[in-house]
């Protein structure tokens, strides 16, 4: 089963006419399962008449050190049933379901500098990386941050504030549609070759980030250092779909069982979850992710088809292959992160950690 909360709203605040922060009270029952990395999302269950539900992916603007409420921002889309849907009726004091925070879009070295690209409410996940970076007392970071003209940037205040407790360590360049046009490669390179050698985040629209990355491309950074985040659409919402899930998994390590002579020979798993780890036999026709929900284990998922990050766990030895993946990068897999969702086992002892 997935693990599921039911978090309140401690307060909605107007970032600006279409974009609205979401302040969640963290459960005194157990604040440790929603302990998180800056970058790193929540994933929303919104009511809907015709399925029952839809879930969505935001990325939270707090930052941990903080040590508040969970924030999300959610900005107004033209075809967005889940953002408009949480503008127009979230509001203090109501309940929603959540998942734990997930996603890989983090910073793994706390003392590198950074190269921030935001494109509207891609803010959202570039906020908390810049703010935690800032706490840290010592990186320097660059962002540049674009919108269709002043009234819709978000974090405007914050952001100006932000600049102003440090100058010699932030610098911020807003690049408004409405006076300089659409950034083009060639404006964008320009603008952030000083900052070449820093570690780049990248988030926002596609034709924004795909800018982006052909800025760092041509000024010749390394793939490992340019970090994009991508959110798609949930295929099966997971809060509809557990107990169907949970079925599923099992009858798959059924068949799994009996489907091929190979697994008569099955692979030595070995897996760190919530502080326990655990042993187990794994038949090698089993994608991970199955096999550990029809053991029971509360193994983190989302959409379950390679299109989040929710499910991503390290193998620390051994050696697995993904199915389908839409959202590590290479760097991720060099590090070992793999989505559980899609791996099946190719060496004969494998460990894997959530940890």
């Amino acid at each position: 089963m997935n693990d599921i909360h039911r978090l309140r709203v401690h307060r909605v605040i107007a970032e600006t006419d279409d974009a609205r922060s979401i302040e969640f009270e963290v459960p005194a029952e157990n604040p440790e399962r929603f302990t998180y990395k800056p970058g790193q999302f929540l994933t929303l269950r919104v009511p809907s008449d015709r399925t029952g539900s839809v879930a969505r992916c935001y990325s939270l603007s707090s930052a941990p050190h903080e040590g508040g409420p969970l924030k999300v921002t959610v900005k107004r889309t033209a075809d967005g049933y889940a953002s408009n849907w949480l503008c127009d009726n979230a509001e203090a004091g109501m309940d929603v379901d959540v998942l734990v925070p997930a996603g890989i879009f983090t910073p793994k070295n706390a003392d590198a500098d950074l190269l921030l690209f935001a494109g509207g409410s891609g803010i959202t996940p570039v906020m908390s990386i810049l703010k935690s970076a800032l706490a840290g007392g010592t990186v320097r970071v660059a962002l540049v941050y674009a919108n269709q003209d002043d009234k819709s940037v978000i974090f405007a205040d914050e952001l100006a504030e932000l600049a102003r407790a440090h100058p010699d360590r932030l610098v911020v360049v807003h690049w408004l549609v409405s006076v300089q046009g659409l950034p083009s490669v060639e404006m964008l390179t320009a603008l952030v070759a000083p900052w070449r050698e820093r570690e780049a985040f990248i988030c926002g629209p596609g034709p924004f980030m795909e800018a982006a990355q052909a800025v760092m491309t041509g000024l010749g950074a390394e793939r490992r250092r340019v970090h994009v985040e991508t959110f798609k659409s949930l295929p099966r919402p997971p809060f509809e779909i557990d107990l169907d899930v949970q079925k599923e998994a099992e009858d798959e390590a059924a068949a799994a069982a009996d489907a091929s002579p190979a697994d008569a020979n099955p692979v030595a798993l070995t897996v760190e979850l919530d502080g326990q780890t655990k042993q187990f036999t794994w038949p090698r026709q089993q994608k991970l992710l199955d096999f550990l929900l029809a053991q029971g284990l509360a193994a983190p998922y989302s959409c379950r088809e390679g299109a989040c990050s929710a499910c991503a766990c390290r193998i620390v030895a051994g050696e697995v292959k993904m199915l389908h993946n839409e959202v590590l990068e290479p760097e991720d897999i060099d590090e070992g992160i793999v989505l559980a969702c899609q791996s099946v086992p190719l060496t004969d002892d494998i460990s894997v950690s959530y940890e």
